[in-house]
C-alpha cells in the first residue's frame, strides 16, 4: 500500500518550487527584507492568528511584501496575508 502512496500522493512540481523561490527573492529585492526574516515574521504572523482561529495549513497560505505608493507619492513597503481560516475559536472565560 505505500507503493501506491508514493506513486499517486501529490509531490510539488519542480516548476511551481522555482516558482515560489523566486517569488522569496523578488520579495527580498523589493522590500530590503531577508527571507530568513520573512519566515520569522510568517511563524510568528501564525502563532497570534492559531490564538483565535483555526488556520487550514493544508490549504496554504501566503504572505508576500511588496510596495505601493502612499499619499504623498512615496513608495512604501506592504504586508499582504492570505491565510485560510477554518474557524473562529471560542472564548475562553
Amino acid at each position: 500500500m505505500d507503493f501506491l502512496k508514493n506513486i499517486f500522493s501529490k509531490k510539488p512540481q519542480s516548476g511551481s518550487v522555482a516558482k515560489d523561490r523566486l517569488k522569496l527573492v523578488l520579495i527580498h529585492d523589493r522590500a530590503n527584507c531577508s527571507t530568513d526574516l520573512l519566515e520569522m515574521m510568517k511563524n510568528d504572523i501564525m502563532q497570534v492568528i492559531a490564538k483565535y482561529m483555526d488556520i487550514d495549513e493544508a490549504a496554504g497560505m501566503d504572505i508576500n511584501i511588496s510596495q505601493t505608493t502612499d499619499d504623498n507619492n512615496k513608495t512604501v513597503p506592504v504586508l499582504y496575508a492570505n491565510i485560510p481560516i477554518k474557524n473562529m475559536r471560542k472564548k475562553k472565560k
